[in-house]
């Protein structure tokens, strides 16, 4: 029986999942242009870069520029990710212009967790309480839990429920053993094997054990099932979702050269919109700044609804 939430949260992470992956050098100055159009279309959260290696990811050589390049919205959250304490002590930097919450994260694939960060599950779950650690110590609060390769892995192969199930409740004990709640959790089909089957397995899994945890979907579009598996999460009552405008960007280290971007924004939006789920966001406007996106990368993006637009225009004509 579905569930459908009477709302969503999108978190807009074009800039920073977009622009991660992109062969070509995106001048700093475009990048802050669509981070600040997207301020305006009524997103709340929009993720604008990652202090990351640069010689691992190169796009993101100019993650501090950005950041003390963009214009500040009231009420909406900019952030950026990191991966370790050198990046957290990089965004600390920049405390007055980002929202900083502490993030947890255990990966449901042991290959691609030695892969991604050359750990094996043990090192993984002592790092987590080193994270705590440093967050307190800074003052930040532990918002987010976060599960990697939730639905499935390139490397690995299918991930069990229970394994899923089992990691959620490890970070939920993790952080309270530190005096944390985790606010929500997120499920990350970090190589795109979910399918709206299994997101209703793994999501209803995770009800049975926590029925009052907030969950959030981080969905990859690299088998077209982006937005079919956002469907699957929202009959499940999900209203957290990770995005990209024009569905930019994609995994560096997921295995194959066709990995794509989060579930696309806009048409997200034109989902909820049409199912009477309440956005917050103008359509048009994020439709504009799917266009400014491929413009900026120089290359034709799969977003549908930058393609054909909305139903609004084609309804006032009648």
């Amino acid at each position: 029986m579905s569930d459908l939430p009477k709302s969503v949260y999108l978190n807009e992470e074009g800039p920073r999942e977009g622009f991660q992956i992109e062969a070509a050098t995106i001048p700093t100055a475009r990048k802050i242009e669509l981070v600040n159009r997207l301020a305006q279309t009524g997103l709340r959260h929009i993720q604008v870069a990652s202090f990351v290696n640069p010689r691992a990811v190169p796009g993101m050589a100019d993650a501090d520029a950005v950041v003390q390049g963009f214009q500040p919205v009231p009420d909406v959250h900019f952030t950026a990710l990191w991966l370790n304490e050198r990046g957290f002590q990089r965004a600390l930097a920049h405390a007055d212009r980002l929202t900083l919450n502490g993030s947890l994260n255990l990966y449901a694939s042991d290959a691609f967790l030695m892969r991604n960060q050359n750990r094996v599950p043990e090192q993984q779950r002592a790092a987590q309480h080193e994270l705590i650690a440093m967050y307190q110590q800074a003052g930040v609060k532990v918002k987010r839990g976060f599960i990697t390769a939730a639905f499935g892995c390139n490397f690995e192969g299918d991930i069990p429920v229970r394994r899923v199930v089992q990691h959620v409740g490890d970070l939920l004990a993790i952080a309270d053993e530190h005096g944390e709640t985790i606010d929500h959790m997120g499920l990350g089909d970090t190589m795109a094997w979910a399918t709206p089957e299994s997101i209703k397995r793994v999501v209803g899994g995770i009800r049975e054990a926590h029925p009052d945890l907030e969950l959030l979907l981080h969905l990859h579009d690299t088998r077209g099932l982006g937005i079919a598996n956002a469907y699957a999460g929202l009959e499940m009552g999900v209203r957290m979702f990770d995005t990209a405008v024009a569905g930019l960007g994609g995994c560096p280290f997921a295995g194959h050269s066709g990995a794509a971007g989060n579930v696309c924004t806009e048409d997200l939006v034109f989902m909820c919109e049409e199912m009477g789920i309440e956005t917050g966001v103008d359509l048009d406007a994020l439709i504009d700044c799917a266009v400014l996106a491929e413009s900026i990368v120089g290359h034709a993006l799969p977003g549908s609804v930058l393609r054909g637009g909305g139903l609004r225009k084609y309804r006032q004509q009648q």
